[in-house]
């Protein structure tokens, strides 16, 4: 487009002075124009540098934007240095190092402008003098920044849009201070509105941030901002971010579909919310760090999560309020670490949490009134040393366990009510501790309160109501209860007086103090014993039928069972460490360390279960344990869906096997190569602090595959320095597994007819020994099976004698299963020389 003329209104207070020009250039209407002038521009393309000094009007034809283009080849395409009304124009810009528009003084209107250039800036405020009011003005700038107000300078952008820019999409620093209302800002690259500096600020009414390459607004270097009504969203980093002594307030945003954090604050930034919804965010909605920094939040909401993260997280000395908001929806709602972390948290509500609603370790605090939270795996879990606060007047409601306490955490709970756990109201293990005051639990699933061995709890004032397994379980050395009381029949809390006999029965003003006890004397004098889950081994101790034999018989037993011979071979020489032991001490001498724990690798069916139940009989028999029963679990009995029901499932299994061994089969499930967040390491690391405090009370013994269990050794440091003894069992040949056939034929009453046994040794020879193959269990199917063939056989006959009732015969013999074709081995010719 060529370039047009320019006209000149020249305007005067007194009509006869009024008077028009034609210019050829904008160049010359400017020189001849001052204040009050209008110079209308002619459609074209003007490839000028404009300033304005003069307060005239510059505008192009009404309704034509485009029509008009102010397109130098470099430099500043228009300065503003003069309080103008600038309207209707397209500005372009070519020079990297300078802005398409410099607003450097005055108080100039500029109006539907559309800036479409690959400059530093689009727009750019510079000064202290400079205070534009910008209306329904666009800016492209996929080289630099949309709109830049700096060193001072500030004004008002009315329904402005930047569109597209290379760097941030507002960029404050210098001490700028502009006010942005009903503003969109979107498809930038850098942070959607970036505040920098001591002494600059942002004010933004009603403005919209989305589609960002970067943070949507960050806050940093003791700038401040203040968003009212605005809205956050479709970001690829971070929503807000606020570092170094920043100051942010948000009032009635809404920030949503993030990647990474919502909001995230360091260094002693401060961020005030209310009446904010940040949702759909794939880390942390609040993400607060660093001693000094703080957030305080009003009547917000944060929910739906995307991502595996805390909702809130607070850290490294940081803190924050939330009064009257709402958390849900989310895998854990509220996470704070930390020496010098806090959270308070005011008439709140968490819920519909997957994992745990609050969450405080490494010596954080936590602060919780007339909060509720519901729908919940946890709903608070206090978990080591140093860790505390208070629940005061909370409600807990539709959750696993209500309340968890461990490794030393010290909260206090007063007047708090969980409602309808499925594993327990509050739970205290691993040398928790705790002041429980006023506090209920109604419809628990499991126990109302269970108080592991050794921590020093004390419960005041405290009710249970329709608690399953029981009101209160307590360990030996159980908790101080006072005044306490259930509708639960039975004994629930009992005073024992030193010699361990219950001494009264529950009653208000009763002060309980459990005394070393059995196992199942403790879990009498707190509930009903728990039935027993699927695959563990009957309790001696519970069924009454425990009928301890010395240690000969029982390695009698063993040397009985078909093969083993290195298995055999090591029970003794362990057995035999274990009597010299035990013999040196009664004449007074050191006796050298044994370790109990020990590794079964090996195929299935190698016997490595029973031989788990003679060493426990072995162990029992020699005053090593207490029962030497056994309790078998797998991954299944210790792994739970969320965070903290595995620590309670595992330190379940452990008590149950007290005095005993507890066996673990196929152990190495508990650390998947592609573990990720899997909850079985936590079952490892709870497994081996048990095992450490509680060293004499039980063997572990854990079992697997020979490759994957030299990998689980690796898994924790201390898996391996508790497990020194590992103890491989060999699959068994066609020998063995013929007499353990020849055993099982005798036990029933069968007998092995002529050439069935050589038939028997060539059907184990021949079979294939591929991932199926089942060993001893492969045998006794094998003699099942003949068992079903003989039957059929036999059952035709119109009157079998006994010969014919007992005797196998190689036809009995089931078929050898195919061969996978995977499995053939080609034999190579044999070369030729």
């Amino acid at each position: 487009m060529a370039q047009g003329t320019v006209q000149v209104t020249h305007g005067s207070t007194s009509r006869w002075r009024r008077r028009s020009g034609e210019y050829a250039t904008l160049t010359a209407a400017l020189a001849v124009a001052g204040d009050g002038d209008v110079l209308s521009i002619a459609p074209g393309t003007y490839r000028e540098n404009l300033v304005l000094h003069h307060a005239v009007t510059l505008r192009g034809p009404e309704g034509a934007l485009g029509s008009v283009r102010i397109a130098p080849l470099d430099g500043v395409a228009l300065t503003i240095r003069a309080s103008a009304v600038v309207q209707d124009l397209y500005l372009e810009g070519q020079d990297r190092a300078a802005p398409a528009l410099l607003v450097e003084d005055g108080s100039p209107e500029l109006t539907d402008l559309r800036v479409s250039t690959r400059s530093a800036a689009g727009i750019e405020v510079r000064g202290a003098g400079a205070r534009p009011l910008v209306r329904r003005c666009t800016v492209e700038n996929p080289a630099g920044v949309g709109i830049a107000v700096l060193d001072g300078g500030g004004g008002v952008f009315e329904e402005c849009e930047v569109v597209a820019a290379g760097q941030a999409g507002v960029s404050v620093r210098g001490g700028g201070r502009p006010r942005l209302e009903r503003c969109r800002i979107h498809h930038a690259t850098g942070a959607g509105i970036g505040v920098t500096g001591e002494g600059s600020g942002l004010e933004a009414l009603g403005c919209e941030v989305y589609e960002i390459k970067g943070a949507g607004v960050q806050i940093a270097a003791r700038a401040t901002a203040v968003l009212t009504d605005c809205a956050v969203h479709r970001t690829s980093a971070d929503g807000v971010t606020l570092d170094t002594d920043a100051v942010l307030t948000l009032a009635g945003c809404d920030i949503h579909d993030i990647p990474e954090n919502a909001v995230d604050l360091r260094s002693r930034s401060v961020l005030t919310l209310s009446r904010t919804t940040v949702r759909r965010f794939g880390r942390n909605g609040l993400s607060v760090w660093d001693p000094g920094t703080r957030v305080v939040a009003d009547a917000c909401e944060i929910y739906d999560s995307t991502g595996d993260y805390p909702a809130v997280w607070i850290s490294d000395g940081a803190s924050a309020s939330l009064d009257s908001c709402r958390v849900h929806d989310v895998p854990d709602a509220l996470f704070v670490l930390d020496r010098g972390s806090r959270v308070d948290v005011v008439d709140s509500d968490l819920s519909q949490v997957r994992n745990t609603a609050v969450s405080v370790s490494d010596g954080a605090t936590a602060q919780l009134d007339d909060c509720r939270i519901r729908e919940a795996a946890t709903g608070a879990w206090f978990r080591d040393h140093g860790s505390g606060g208070t629940l005061a007047n909370c409600s807990i409601d539709s959750v696993q366990t209500g309340v968890i306490v461990t490794k030393g955490a010290d909260p206090v709970l007063e007047r708090c009510t969980v409602t309808s756990p499925a594993e327990a109201g509050f739970y205290v293990s691993a040398a928790g501790r705790g002041t429980f005051t006023a506090c209920r639990v109604t419809g628990s699933a499991g126990f109302g309160f269970h108080v592991l061995d050794g921590c020093r709890t004390t419960l005041n004032r405290c009710h249970t109501e329709r608690s399953a397994r029981g009101g209160y379980e307590f360990a030996e050395d159980g908790p101080v209860a006072e005044d306490c009381t259930s509708d639960e029949s039975g004994p629930r809390l009992a005073a024992h007086s030193a010699s361990g006999a219950v001494a009264a029965g529950e009653r208000a003003g009763i002060r309980t103090v459990a005394a070393r006890q059995s196992p199942v004397a403790a879990r009498s004098a707190a509930g009903p014993v728990p039935a027993q889950r699927p695959g563990d081994e009957a309790d001696p101790a519970v069924d009454g039928s425990a009928a301890g034999r010395d240690s000969g018989a029982v390695l009698g037993q063993l040397d009985a069972l078909v093969g083993l011979d290195s298995v055999k071979r090591e029970v003794r020489a362990l057995t035999d460490m274990i009597e010299v032991g035990r013999r040196r001490q009664q004449a007074g001498l050191k006796a050298a360390s044994v370790r109990r724990h020990l590794v079964f690798t090996g195929s299935p069916g190698t016997g490595k279960t029973t031989v788990a139940r003679l060493y426990g009989e072995i162990l029992a028999s020699l005053g090593v344990l207490e029962r030497g029963h056994l309790v078998e679990v797998s991954r299944v009995d210790l792994v739970g869906e969320h965070i903290g029901s595995t620590a309670i499932r595992t330190q379940e299994a452990f008590e149950r096997a007290r005095g005993g061994v507890l066996f673990i089969d196929e152990a190495y499930a508990l650390a998947p190569e592609d573990s990720g967040r899997d909850f079985g390491r936590e079952a490892i690391d709870t497994l081996v602090k048990l095992m450490e405090d509680h060293r004499d009370a039980v063997v572990v013994i854990v079992a697997g595959y020979t490759a994957e269990m030299d990998r689980f050794l690796t898994v924790n440091p201390g898996v391996a320095s508790r497990f020194s003894r590992t103890i491989t069992f060999g699959d068994y040949g066609p020998e063995e597994l013929l007499r353990i056939v020849e055993q099982q034929t005798e036990e029933h009453e069968y007998r092995l007819g002529e050439k069935t046994a050589d038939a028997l040794l060539t059907y184990f020879t021949d079979l294939p020994k591929g991932a199926a193959f089942g060993n001893g269990r492969t045998a006794r199917q094998t003699f099942e099976s003949m068992v079903e063939r003989h039957a059929g056989r036999v059952a035709q006959l119109p009157e079998p004698s006994t010969d014919d009732l007992t005797l196998l015969f190689p036809e009995d013999l089931p078929d050898l299963p195919d061969l996978p074709a995977a499995a053939v081995v080609p034999v190579a010719p044999t070369p030729v020389t």
